[in-house]
């Protein structure tokens, strides 16, 4: 065994010789002096880091970068706990290989069993060099050679393959295991922010690279940039498997994974040897492919870590570096109406670029923006596509998109299924639970009627609620006659006096499921022996019965909030109540929220901004009392987070969920600094990158465990949070539309929930990233608080890029002269910002169809929808979100209704004129 030391060494160990700017340990190069003992670390200084390698292994201790006092890239803090046969460091190697006319791959991995390596002589800009045969089984084919060292005075950490056998080796699997301290177990909340760190992947071969963020979204950021020959492949998880004797399996870590830790994941190199196994049937990210060493042949690879000075500095950062750098436009979701835009900055020419599968991109090239070339792609073909750009140096760059149906149509085929395959109404169920829109097993085409987790088929919790949520989100937008209508069914049926308590001490209380798993109660009701009802989540009579849960309750509120809103902005679509019951329920649920669910109450709730649009709205129909009343219950909640460091608490240890309604809160009461800091949190777990599945992708990795079909800790791609926190993004961005990072990563969260939609209109919890599955999950589960958010900020973005020039955001743009239009294509066409104005245009009623902006002049014609049954007006509000930006009105007067403009509309298009106030806030003419 190898013997085990603490990071602490000699002062000798720690100091330099500098020769021509290369950082050189005296330990390095005297380490059988008498005065270095054997148990010091390697400690070395470079541009950018502080790093400390472990002796025995020369395995990375400690990456803490200058400047960012007591901050660690590495879980240096972890040292006791992660020592010894089976814990993965940077540094570490893991390998499937097999000889030329072998059958079977044999695996290897330097953490599996330690052993010290043998030091090699490190001069020059080597830092420390060792063989890594010590570590590995005897009888590996290869040898292999480490190198840390500095490049282009960064640090490399490069790997020296070497076959020494008498016949070609084929190398399968080759993986560079990225261990960087996201452990947050035994941390506080304020803890974590400070000292820990979350990698998001770009898995775009040779342009790939990983970044690692603070929590806290302050910079630097850590980039992981590939040396020539090591493409990002493939991303896979390491687990935490263990054998009989406790100790971890082959190619697992011993950290056991949870909720407060995601685990380390391999840079896979190659992936062949994993495609044609354990992931066989799934399609990768890029084709999978091998190495081949002939006898006595040698390969390098390697990696190089890079400094950027912050998170929205990162592309910046890659094009200093030389690495090819793409910009999606808005994004890389491309609904089949709407072309995209692609901007590329790269080293070298692009010799050509090929989409997979064949015909599912379009691509041509635009033109040039200073030193971008510009590229326009149009989907053909639904489903997940990429793009390989082919680099005159032979290098191959992926980006990866993803095709929807157009926008619109997405929205009404899932509104569609939901109100039809989901649909039950069966009177001889036990639970009553219909009328209802009942969550839905995509597996098996039905509808799921029981599960050992209660709320699954209970109707309640995000798992439960998640479909019948999303089917009157959609109506927000879109609405139709015959899905409200079955909605209020639901509604007077099943949610008021069963779902939600209608009367007694608990009144407007949410339960937290109407299925249960209680034989004694049930006796005559066959529950599935399938199920282990064993666990907690199997909930009995009483606990199912329960209002003791807040999240429940947002739900419930935005349900009745939006049909309010029909009620209220539509004529004749809503018939069951009136508006002002609508409303009220939604009042009297946002205060029973607090009074009933207080513990979790404290915590910000996903889709918890529809407080703030209640609050509003029953300011705007003069129910003073009540708004008083509800502002002083949230204004009391929100004194507790402005009080706190990282207002972000959970019933998880970490959550993405609670952020978008504390800053909404800190928005509303003056907050200001705390919701800057939310802002820049969000930003530290939720990135843009050339990927339609992480580009922003909020983070999650233990929902399926909770609302999904396959139950595991896996990273989710747009799961819930991805839209849930563009809202305060979008939010953020229109106060300061020069920060058009935001927006960008805003605008791949919100279309990122599209594609849960397949093309019968299901609507999946999230995507499983894990290389052995790479599909949609089977559930519904949750993912109607996806589709909250999708519905609640879906918006057309009209933009002029300082490099760029004209973009659209969710719709088509065109300019003529000093006019530019922009057509929406974004799911509900109620809302559309003009970024140059900071001009915010939404509508409680109707659709726009278009809006012309005249750059010289400043003034807009926006152009609306026909009329139809229900909506004879537009209701427009008109609001400028930019200090000192101009105010707007209408050149021709309106009617003024509960703040927004009325507008009657014709049987064709409707046309107005808004222009920006004359010099002391004159109407205009």
């Amino acid at each position: 065994m190898a013997r085990r030391h603490g990071i602490r060494g000699s002062l000798a160990a720690g100091m330099l010789v500098l020769l021509a700017g290369t950082a050189i340990p005296l330990a390095a190069i005297g380490a059988t002096a008498p005065h270095v003992q054997d148990a010091a670390p390697l400690r070395f200084n470079t541009r950018a880091f502080a790093v400390v390698l472990d002796r025995g292994s020369q395995t990375l201790l400690s990456l803490a970068p200058k400047g960012s006092e007591g901050f660690d890239f590495a879980p240096i803090g972890r040292q006791a706990e992660r020592r010894g046969d089976g814990y993965y460091h940077l540094g570490d190697i893991d390998l499937r290989l097999r000889l030329k006319e072998d059958a079977e791959w044999q695996d290897y991995a330097t953490a599996f069993r330690r052993a010290p390596v043998t030091p090699l002589p490190a001069t020059g800009t080597v830092l420390a060099a060792a063989d890594l045969t010590p570590t590995l089984p005897a009888g590996m084919p290869l040898r292999i050679e480490r190198r840390w060292l500095t490049a282009d005075g960064h640090l490399s950490l490069r790997f020296r393959l070497t076959n020494g056998a008498d016949r070609a080796v084929e190398i399968g699997g080759l993986g560079l295991p990225m261990v960087f301290d996201n452990i947050l177990t035994g941390r506080s909340l304020a803890e974590a922010h400070e000292e820990a760190s979350f990698a998001d992947p770009y898995i775009g071969r040779d342009a790939g690279y990983l970044q690692v963020t603070r929590l806290n979204g302050k910079g630097p950021a850590l980039l992981v940039l590939p040396e020539a020959g090591t493409p990002f492949e493939a991303y896979k998880p390491i687990l935490d498997e263990k054998d009989a004797d406790g100790r971890a399996k082959l190619f697992n870590d011993g950290t056991r994974r949870g909720q407060t830790f995601e685990g380390f994941y391999d840079w896979m190199v190659a992936s062949r040897g994993f495609a044609e196994k354990e992931w066989k049937g799934a399609e990768q990210w890029n084709a999978p492919t091998s190495l081949t060493l002939a006898p006595g042949e040698t390969r390098e690879i390697g990696v190089r870590f890079v400094l950027s000075p912050s998170i929205r500095a990162i592309e910046d950062t890659l094009a200093a570096n030389s690495r090819p750098v793409a910009v999606g436009i808005p994004g890389y979701v491309v609904p089949t109406d709407l072309a995209a835009d692609l901007f590329l900055k790269a080293p070298r020419a692009v010799k050509k670029i090929e989409a997979f599968p064949t015909g599912a991109l379009d691509v041509r090239k635009a033109g040039l923006k200073g030193d971008w070339t510009h590229y326009r792609v149009q989907g053909r073909k639904w489903g997940r596509a990429r793009l390989a750009i082919h680099y005159a140096d032979g290098e191959v760059q992926t980006v990866h998109y993803f095709v929807t149906k157009p926008s619109t149509e997405a929205v009404a085929d899932m509104g569609r299924f939901l109100t039809t395959q989901q649909w039950y109404d069966d009177p001889r169920d036990p639970f009553q639970r219909g009328p209802s829109i009942m969550g839905y097993d995509r597996d098996k085409n039905e509808i799921v009627l029981q599960d050992q987790r209660a709320w699954m088929a209970g109707l309640s919790d995000e798992g439960g609620a998640g479909s019948w949520l999303a089917a009157i989100m959609k109506q927000l937008g879109a609405p139709d006659a015959a899905e409200v209508e079955k909605f209020e069914r639901f509604v007077t049926g099943t949610l008021d006096g069963r779902l939600q308590v209608n009367e007694g001490p608990d009144a407007f209380g949410v339960r937290k499921s109407l299925f249960f798993h209680d034989p004694k109660a049930l006796p005559d009701f066959a529950y599935d022996p399938s199920f282990d009802w064993s666990t907690w989540a199997s909930w009995d009579r009483k606990g199912a019965d329960s209002v003791g849960r807040s999240f429940n309750y947002v739900h419930v509120a935005a349900g009745h909030w939006v049909l309010y809103r029909l009620a209220r902005y539509r004529e004749g679509l809503v018939k069951a109540h009136d508006w002002k019951w609508y409303l009220d329920r939604a009042y009297e649920t946002s205060l029973a929220m607090v009074r009933l669910a207080p513990h979790y109450a404290q915590f910000g709730q996903m889709e918890g901004d529809i407080f703030v649009d209640i609050l509003t709205d029953l300011k705007r129909e003069g129910m003073m009392k009540e708004a008083r009343a509800l502002a002083a219950v949230m204004r009391g909640r929100a004194e507790r987070w402005a009080g706190e460091t990282y207002p972000f608490g959970s019933e998880m240890p970490w959550d993405s969920t609670g952020q978008p309604e504390v800053y909404a809160w800190m928005r509303y009461f003056g907050q200001d600094a705390k919701a800057d800091l939310t802002r820049e949190v969000i930003l530290g777990y939720d990135p843009t990158v050339p990927h339609w599945g992480y580009n922003g992708n909020a983070r999650r990795y233990w929902d399926f465990i909770y609302a999904g079909k396959t139950q595991r800790l896996e990273r989710q791609l747009h799961h819930y949070g991805s839209s849930n926190n563009a809202i305060p993004l979008f939010d953020a961005y229109r106060r300061d539309p020069a920060d058009i990072h935001l927006l960008r990563v805003a605008y791949g969260g919100l279309m990122g929930s599209l594609t849960n939609i397949d093309q019968e209109g299901f609507g999946s919890a999230a995507f499983h990233a894990n290389p052995d599955m790479m599909r949609f999950d089977g559930y519904n589960g949750d993912y109607g608080t996806g589709f909250f958010g999708h519905a609640y900020t879906a918006a057309s973005y009209l933009v002029n890029h300082p490099t760029f020039g004209w973009l659209g955001f969710g719709g088509d743009v065109k300019q003529a002269g000093k006019t530019v239009r922009i057509v929406p294509k974004d799911s509900a066409r109620t809302r559309l910002f003009i970024a140059p104005a900071g001009l915010w245009l939404t509508l409680d009623a109707g659709h726009f169809q278009g809006a012309d902006y005249d750059t010289t002049t400043g003034r807009i014609r926006v152009q609306f929808a026909p009329a139809d049954r229900f909506t004879p007006k537009a209701y427009l509000n008109i609001t400028t979100t930019m200090a000192g930006a101009p105010t707007y009105q209408p050149t021709v007067a309106s009617d003024v209704v509960r703040g927004a403009h009325a507008i009657a509309l014709l049987a064709s298009t409707t046309t107005i004129e808004l222009a920006p106030a004359a010099a002391g806030g004159a109407r205009p003419n």
